[in-house]
């Protein structure tokens, strides 16, 4: 392999410079969740400045992480803060090349031309044409059972506290509601389409 003229090599690191060794459990396990407490915010604040974005800080940390688990729990790492920052470090700059070539900018998000989570003026008129069907179908019920519907309904009171309510049988309230639910469903037949 040749190599061109003015063009460095990339260096890397042998994991034997990392020489501190790493505090155990009583149990004889490596203390991973110490230093994944000990480096967490110190780690995501250097990845932020790296990459200018907590998000992507966040989950390049995450990344990091997930890349050196198996070295320290293998007991390898000699120095595994170190190590864990070394490949944090790695990380973001492979991000920030990625980010670099993208054909999509992130900065370029314009909120105006992304999609809404709110319903277009289309289905707002769609569902107020159906409020209206319902509210007039409920209108059009007897009184009895529109009554049992919507205390039913609106009020979230059980058969039992509606016969209490309204001074009648259990079994009475339990028939208006049901009249009340055939009812709707027959004068909305067909009106609404799926």
């Amino acid at each position: 392999m040749s190599q061109r003229e003015g063009v460095k090599p990339i260096q890397t690191l042998p994991l034997s410079r990392f020489t501190a060794p790493m505090t155990e459990e009583p149990n004889g396990q490596t203390d991973f969740s110490a230093l994944y407490r000990s480096t967490l915010a110190p780690l995501r604040r250097y990845l932020t400045r790296l990459l200018g974005n907590s998000s992507e800080a966040q989950d390049v940390a995450h990344d990091a992480y997930i890349r050196v688990y198996p070295t320290i729990q293998s007991h390898a790492a000699r120095r595994p803060t170190a190590l864990l920052y070394t490949a944090a470090r790695r990380l973001a700059i492979n991000r920030l090349k990625r980010r670099s070539i993208s054909p999509v900018a992130r900065d370029a998000f314009i909120p105006e031309m992304s999609a809404s989570g709110e319903p277009g003026v289309t289905q707002q008129v769609i569902s107020r044409q159906e409020l209206d069907l319902l509210e007039e179908a409920i209108a059009g019920l007897p009184e009895g059972c529109r009554t049992v519907l919507l205390m039913c309904k609106i009020e979230q009171l059980s058969h039992k506290e509606i016969s209490e309510r309204l001074s009648i049988a259990v079994s009475t309230v339990e028939k208006q509601h049901a009249r009340a639910l055939r009812l709707l469903r027959t004068a909305l037949e067909g009106r609404f389409d799926s």
